[in-house]
């Protein structure tokens, strides 16, 4: 090399490329042990949900409609407990609340390995429930303060997907249960879903706030009422996402209804229809997040859900009294529509319940918002049974209708 040839820049080492798997995975290690955790978690309520009600009718000996009448009483107790849970969350801290509930989601699994009468399984039951729709309040109020704030509705979609592996894989493990069918085996399942609570505790233990709360929040937490349940914009929106809600009891009551006593098409389409509604949800939910950055664009996203869900159960609605391939490929397309509708209203959902939430009040607010979801998700089976299922077609234009003014009504409400 010459003098006047410029000395060569050193060479600069390139990052190591990361694996196909690694790409997956989410860049912020926050959301990164958060996925760890819902994994875990949903892995176990794969088990304990596919698994329950089996296990306390043929292995305990109770009647279905004694278990029925239980988990009903378990559901309102659950709805009751999202308010309080949120509220606790604010004067306490999210995730202290949240391990205290899931150290309780811990005990009454274990303690349902031991049930023997109605009066143990009914009060395990209840507080089950309370710990768990609880649970699911705090649990968004936690996001809120350990993701950072441009990045919470991304990242509760990226573990929304998640939670679609964790719940498939755990479904999984309980056909392979039921293959089995011994008390030893439904044991050894519920001990596992137990012990994923108390796993998921310590983890979260581990978890530290992007966004710490500071005094004064805690102390208007304390000492105010509740903003929440007098923030009457906020209160419609629970209620418009309550009626949106009522999408997963169609395509988990109604459809399975629907498809086995009024069409034609082979039964066999409702649980292909549940894996194509699970496949799209994973790999859609995060990309269906973009543009709901701002409450008025969140709302248009939402719309678009709920007028695709609507339109898939005019596609269902219609299946009945076609030849079987016809009702099958309207069932697959009416399943495919409702999983893009479902993908895009959770993602502009989530959105307006934080942009429209007071600063540190997200418990408050989330566990009105959860308690809406819980309501629907508890009235609802009664709807898709006397009304949808029973005036057929009819019914699911009343359904379809319902979805599409829960549309148009959020856009209204935010634009004012």
């Amino acid at each position: 090399m010459t003098a006047t040839e410029p000395a060569a820049a050193p060479a600069v080492p390139l990052p190591p490329a990361r694996s196909r798997f690694a790409r997956l995975l989410p860049e912020d290690p926050v959301l990164r042990r958060l996925s760890a955790i819902t994994l875990v978690n949903t892995v176990g309520n794969g088990l304990g949900m596919t698994l329950g009600v089996v296990y306390f009718t043929r292995i305990v000996g109770f009647g279905v409609g004694t278990v029925g009448l239980v988990l009903t009483l378990a559901g309102a107790c659950g709805v009751a407990a999202g308010v309080p849970a949120g509220r606790l969350s604010d004067r306490y801290g999210p995730k202290r609340v949240l391990v205290a509930l899931l150290a309780a989601q811990a005990l009454c699994a274990a303690g349902y390995v031991l049930v023997r009468g109605l009066a143990v399984f009914a009060v395990l039951a209840c507080l089950a429930a309370v710990a768990d729709r609880g649970g699911s309040a705090v649990r968004g109020a936690l996001f809120a303060e350990v993701l950072p704030a441009d990045g919470r509705v991304a990242g509760r979609a990226y573990l929304r997907s998640v939670t679609n592996v964790g719940i498939s894989v755990g479904t999984l493990g309980a056909a392979a249960v039921l293959q089995l069918d011994t008390r030893g085996a439904y044991l050894t399942a519920l001990l596992v879903d137990a012990a994923s609570y108390g796993a998921i505790a310590v983890l979260y233990v581990l978890l530290v706030p992007a966004t710490p709360r500071t005094a004064e929040q805690v102390r208007r937490a304390a000492d105010g009422p509740n903003p929440a349940l007098r923030d009457r914009a906020f209160l419609l929106l629970t209620g418009l996402n309550g009626v949106i809600t009522l999408q997963f009891v169609m395509i988990e009551v109604g459809l399975p209804l629907w498809v086995v006593r009024d069409t034609d098409a082979p039964r066999w389409m409702v649980a292909g229809g549940m894996l194509v509604n699970t496949a799209l949800v994973i790999v859609l939910q995060v990309r269906a997040t973009r543009g709901t950055e701002r409450p008025r664009a969140a709302a248009l996203v939402f719309r678009r859900g709920a007028l695709l869900v609507a339109a898939s159960c005019l596609v269902l609605g219609l299946a009945a009294g076609l030849p079987g391939w016809a009702a099958a490929l309207l069932v697959a397309a009416g399943v495919g529509c409702q999983a893009l509708g479902e993908v895009y209203s959770q993602a502009g959902a989530w959105a307006l319940s934080y942009d429209l939430a007071e600063d540190g009040a997200h418990g408050a607010y989330q566990g009105v918002f959860n308690t809406g979801m819980s309501g629907a998700l508890m009235l609802g089976p009664v709807l898709m049974t006397s009304v949808v299922i029973a005036h057929g077609l009819f019914g699911w234009a009343l359904l379809a209708a319902l979805f599409a003014a829960a549309g148009w009504g959020m856009t209204a409400l935010v634009r004012r």
